[in-house]
């Protein structure tokens, strides 16, 4: 089989891959040890991320901490959900994301009937619990499901609150909310945002949509015991394995404004600044549909990102989700006026120039320039490059599993010694050391 093959079929499974056995279960769903049994098919009250990144999966009493593992009590870690109320059960909850208030970021908040409390780092902080309306004018009690949504996958940082097929969408900043109906997707019990993907759960089953449209795009519903879960006679895409770093080959690498920082391998893209939730791979069409046969290379300039599949440049607008600006694609040689097969290319945060790799020569391109040449042409010492990036730490160089690290572009092109090669570890690309 390929290194291309593989790349596609060898998922990097790390919240999967290391899961205990499911405890043999009574009739009821109930475990050995007195609690119910996820890979029975439960429908869950909420999912939500900690502000550490492990998923908290809650059912009744109970609650699940990550994709592996035996269920414990809920109030052993959030004894106040219990003491002050003796409910048993959480309605929804969400992680909040907010780029405006420091002070609310990564806080975790619960929702029982009436009532809001918050956490972090499992304790209750003061104030709490509130009237929902204290805390979130317009939103109503009772919810079924919450899922936070921030601002470049929403129009602002908002949330999402479900209630029957109605979705109250609140902005954090201005705190209005507008509501929505989306007769198309199930009711949802619990939602979750896991790697710019949101998924809404109903019985013991999930469905993808897009936060801004409700659309459901693909085979939905799909067992949540395949996806979010190891359960025996459970899963999907075969006995994979995770990948070896030694076995990573990357196409392209890039950061955009936002901070966001993609790899691209064959049909697959990963999201990398992610980590804290977790490393996976997914298709490439799903963000850039467009993309079908994968690419050569890419870099992000303003808040466009342009990628490079043979003699094709395609520019992205990266808004609300990614869309192919109108026109696009357009020839190399037209859009940035080089020619020829191209193996990488990388641009500095805050530079006008994208520094583009052939073979063993580095072309540069004024991006601020009309029309778009090639300002010099330098040979490095380094061939057979697959992707480059340019970030605080300078520029890194990639080749098949390892990497070459240079202070600047200039002392890259200026170089006549390559330096020592590093390996791609796991802290990068999540991979198997």
């Amino acid at each position: 089989m390929g290194l291309l093959t593989k790349t596609l079929f060898l998922c990097l499974a790390l919240a999967l891959s290391d899961a205990a056995p499911a405890l043999p279960q009574d009739k009821a769903g109930h475990s050995e040890a007195d609690g119910p049994d996820r890979c029975a098919g439960l429908e869950f009250d909420a999912i939500t991320p900690d502000e550490k990144g492990k998923t908290l999966f809650f059912k009744g009493g109970h609650l699940w901490k990550g994709f592996n593992g035996t269920a414990q009590l809920s109030n052993e870690s959030f004894r106040e959900l219990d003491d002050l109320h003796d409910i048993g059960h959480v309605d929804a909850a969400f992680r909040m994301h907010s780029t405006e208030n420091p002070h609310d970021h990564d806080h975790i908040y619960f929702f029982l009937d009436g009532k809001v409390f918050r956490y972090f780092n499992q304790a209750l902080q003061d104030g709490y619990p509130k009237e929902i309306q204290e805390d979130f004018p317009g939103v109503p009690t009772h919810l079924d499901a919450a899922v936070e949504c921030p601002k470049g996958e929403c129009m602002m940082d908002s949330v999402l609150f479900f209630k029957g097929q109605t979705v109250h969408v609140y902005d954090i900043t201005t705190k209005t909310v507008k509501t929505k109906t989306w007769p198309h997707l199930p009711v949802c019990t619990s939602a979750l945002r896991w790697l710019e993907h949101y998924y809404c759960f109903h019985g013991n089953n999930f469905t993808r949509f897009n936060p801004v449209s409700g659309e459901v795009t693909g085979a939905y519903p799909k067992d949540a015991r395949s996806y979010f879960m190891k359960c025996a006679n459970f899963g999907h895409g075969g006995n994979r394995r995770p990948r070896k770093c030694s076995e990573v080959k990357l196409d392209a690498i890039t950061t955009d404004d936002t901070g966001k920082t993609y790899s691209f391998a064959g049909p697959i893209y990963m999201r990398l600044d992610t980590h804290r939730d977790g490393l996976h791979p997914f298709p490439i069409t799903r963000s850039w549909k467009e993309l079908t046969d994968g690419v050569d290379a890419g870099f992000s300039y303003t808040d466009k990102t342009y990628f490079i599949k043979g003699d094709k440049v395609y520019i992205y607008k990266g808004d609300v989700h990614y869309t192919l600006i109108e026109g696009y694609p357009k020839n190399l040689k037209e859009e940035l006026g080089v020619e020829g097969v191209v193996a990488a290319a990388f641009l500095c945060p805050n530079e006008h120039t994208v520094h583009i790799i052939q073979g063993d020569r580095m072309r540069d391109v004024d991006l601020s320039a009309t029309p778009r040449v090639v300002t010099r042409d330098v040979a490095i010492p380094v061939s057979g490059i697959d992707a480059g990036r340019c970030g605080p730490e300078g520029v890194d160089v990639f080749k098949g599993s390892q990497y070459y690290r240079y202070e600047s572009p200039m002392l890259l092109a200026a170089s006549r010694i390559v330096p020592q090669a590093l390996n791609i570890t796991s802290a990068m690309m999540g991979c198997e050391n």
